[in-house]
C-alpha cells in the first residue's frame, strides 16, 4: 500500500531556503535573489517604460488658449496580423477649450488606456529575423504617420492662437468672416489635410450592400459620399500602411432595402452584417486591431445608422461615425462623430440661388408632415393662423414648394422623426436664412462653421414666440445673415466631380479633425 504520510523534515544541513529562518538564510535565500531579479527586470524594461511614460505624458499636455489635443490609443502589436480583437474600449473624456476666436475639441484622457490582453505568440513564416525586420518597418510607418499628424496639429494650433494673422495663399478660396469659428485656423487645417491626409477604402464587399448607395432620395448624401470615395484619387491611398483613416464602405440604406425582412420587423440582420464585415477585415488586416477601430469610420444617412453601428462594440464607442441622425440623446458624440446633412436629391441638376431680402415678402415658411416630437407643436401654434408665418402640413395643389422658400426671409427647419432635416440644405441653396427647431441635434460642419452668424436657433419651448423672435431681427441684421448664407453655400454643394471646399471635402475635413484628436502607438 502507498504510504500517504508526510515526508520527514530535511536535516538542518539542507540547502532549502525555507528551513531555519535565521537572519543569514533570509538575506541570502530570499532578499538577495529578489533584488537580483528586480534589477534584471528593470534593466530589460527601462527603455520601453520610459517610452510609454513619455508618450502618455505628452498626451496630457494642454494649451490653455484652446489647443488641438490628442487622445492616446495604444494596443499591443500582433505583428503577425492574426486578426484577434483586443477587448477593453478606450476610455476618454472630451473637453472643450475656448478662445477668443472660437472653440476646438481637445480630448483629455481620464487615465491610461486599459491594457490589452497578451496576444498569442506570433508564428513567423520563414526565418524569424526577416519577419521581425518587416514588422519593425510597419511600426516605423505608423510612427511616421503619427509624426506627420503631430506636425500638422502644431501648425493648426499655432494658426488658431496667432494674433498677427495674414491670409494664406489659395488660388480658389480664402475663408474669411464671422461664418467661421476661426477662419484662419480652418484654412490652415484644410491645407494641411490636402497636403497630408490619406484614406484607405476596404475593397472587400460587393454592391449593392457595399461600395454603393442611393443618389435619388432623402438619403442621397450617403450614396453621394460612398460613390465619390470609391472614385477618389487625391486623398485616397491603395497602400493601407500610408492611411490615416480607414473607410468601412457599407450602406445602411441598402441593407434596409435588401436584407431587412419588412414583414418580420427584425433589424438584427443589419447588425449581423456590420459585425461579419468587421470580423472579415480585422482578420485579414492588422489595422482595426491596433487602434480598436479608433481610426476607422462609417457613414450613414439612414435613421437606423446608429443602431447598425451597434453591431460591433468598438465601432459604436471608438470609431468615427458620420451620421445624419446626429442626436446626442442617442449616443452621438460630437467630438468623435460627424454630423452628416440630409438632402433630398430628385434630379441631376441642383439649382441654387434666390432673390435678395427685398424680394422676399413672407417672413417665415414651412411645409411638411406632422410627425416627430417638434412638428406637432409647430403646427398647433402656427398652421393657417398667420400670413407672415406660413406653416402648412400639405401645400395646396399647384403651389410650388421651392417658390415659397425663395419668397421667404426665414425657412423653418423643425425635426421630424429624427433630428436632421433636408430643409437646412434646401434653405441654404435658395439663400433663405434657416431657422432650426430641434433638441439634441448637432448641426453639420459645426466644428468649423459658426451657425449663429447665418441662422436662427429656436428651442421647442419658444415656438409660441416664433414671430416675435424673427421680427426682432432688424432688416440690416437680416441682410448680413442672408449674405452669410450665400458664403457658406459652397460648403454644402454636392458637386460632381467634387470641388475644393464643397460638402464632400468638408466631410473629409471633419473626419480629418477627429483623426487629429487621437494618437495611435504600438506597445511591443
Amino acid at each position: 500500500m502507498r504510504d500517504l504520510s508526510p515526508p520527514p523534515p530535511p536535516p538542518p544541513s539542507s540547502a532549502s531556503c525555507f528551513y531555519g529562518y535565521n537572519a543569514k538564510s533570509v538575506v541570502f535565500c530570499i532578499l538577495f535573489p529578489l533584488v537580483l531579479v528586480s534589477l534584471g527586470l528593470f534593466a530589460l524594461d527601462s527603455r520601453s517604460y520610459a517610452s510609454w511614460f513619455s508618450s502618455y505624458a505628452s498626451s496630457l499636455t494642454r494649451n490653455a488658449t484652446g489647443s488641438w489635443g490628442a487622445l492616446s490609443v495604444s494596443s499591443r502589436s500582433s505583428r503577425g496580423g492574426s486578426g484577434r480583437s483586443y477587448e477593453g474600449p478606450v476610455e476618454f473624456e472630451k473637453e472643450v477649450h475656448t478662445s477668443g476666436h472660437g472653440s476646438y475639441f481637445s480630448p483629455v484622457p481620464v487615465g491610461a488606456p486599459s491594457p490589452a490582453p497578451e496576444p498569442a505568440a506570433p508564428v513567423f513564416q520563414g526565418s524569424t529575423p526577416n519577419n521581425t525586420r518587416r514588422a519593425r518597418i510597419k511600426d516605423t510607418k505608423l510612427e511616421r504617420l503619427e509624426f506627420g499628424l503631430a506636425r500638422a496639429r502644431a501648425a493648426i494650433r499655432e494658426a488658431a492662437r496667432n494674433p498677427n494673422r495674414t491670409a494664406l495663399v489659395d488660388k480658389d478660396y480664402v475663408p474669411i468672416g464671422p461664418v467661421y469659428r476661426n477662419a484662419y485656423a480652418f484654412h490652415k487645417s484644410y491645407l494641411e489635410m490636402e497636403k497630408l491626409f490619406k484614406v484607405f477604402v476596404y475593397e472587400e464587399g460587393e454592391p449593392p450592400i457595399f461600395h454603393d448607395g442611393p443618389c435619388r432620395s432623402i438619403y442621397s448624401t450617403e450614396g453621394f459620399f460612398i460613390n465619390n470615395m470609391d472614385m477618389e484619387s487625391r486623398l485616397r491611398t491603395r497602400d493601407p500602411d500610408r492611411a490615416h483613416v480607414f473607410f468601412l464602405p457599407f450602406s445602411v440604406v441598402r441593407m434596409v432595402q435588401y436584407i431587412y425582412p419588412r414583414d418580420h420587423h427584425d433589424m438584427r440582420p443589419l447588425r449581423k452584417t456590420v459585425l461579419d464585415y468587421i470580423n472579415l477585415i480585422s482578420g485579414k488586416y492588422p489595422f482595426w486591431n491596433r487602434s480598436l477601430g479608433a481610426d476607422h469610420f462609417m457613414l450613414s444617412c439612414h435613421d437606423w445608422g446608429p443602431y447598425a453601428s451597434g453591431g460591433h462594440h468598438h465601432l459604436f464607442v471608438n470609431s468615427i461615425r458620420v451620421l445624419c441622425n446626429a442626436n446626442t440623446s442617442e449616443w452621438f458624440n460630437a467630438s468623435r462623430d460627424v454630423s452628416l446633412p440630409e438632402m433630398n436629391v430628385r434630379s441631376d441638376v441642383i439649382k441654387v440661388g434666390g432673390p435678395s431680402a427685398s424680394g422676399r415678402p413672407i417672413l417665415a415658411f414651412f411645409a411638411g408632415g406632422n410627425h416627430g416630437p417638434v412638428r406637432p407643436v409647430l403646427l398647433k401654434h402656427w398652421k393657417g393662423k398667420d400670413n407672415d408665418v406660413q406653416v402648412h402640413e400639405y401645400l395646396p395643389k399647384g403651389v410650388s414648394y421651392v417658390d415659397l422658400m425663395k419668397k421667404s426671409k426665414f425657412c423653418l427647419c423643425p425635426s421630424g422623426y429624427e433630428v436632421a432635416s433636408p430643409r437646412i440644405m434646401e434653405a441654404i441653396y435658395y439663400e433663405c436664412v434657416p431657422v432650426t427647431i430641434n433638441a439634441n441635434y448637432v448641426l453639420p460642419l459645426s466644428d468649423v462653421l459658426n451657425w449663429k452668424a447665418f441662422s436662427v436657433q429656436v428651442s421647442v419651448e419658444d415656438i409660441p414666440k416664433l414671430k416675435n423672435i424673427l421680427m426682432s431681427i432688424s432688416p440690416r441684421q437680416y441682410i448680413r445673415m442672408q449674405r452669410r448664407v450665400k458664403t457658406v453655400q459652397r460648403h454644402f454643394m454636392m458637386n460632381g466631380p467634387p470641388q475644393r471646399f464643397d460638402l464632400y471635402h468638408m466631410l473629409l475635413h471633419s473626419i480629418w479633425l477627429r483623426r487629429l484628436n487621437i494618437r495611435i502607438h504600438l506597445q511591443d
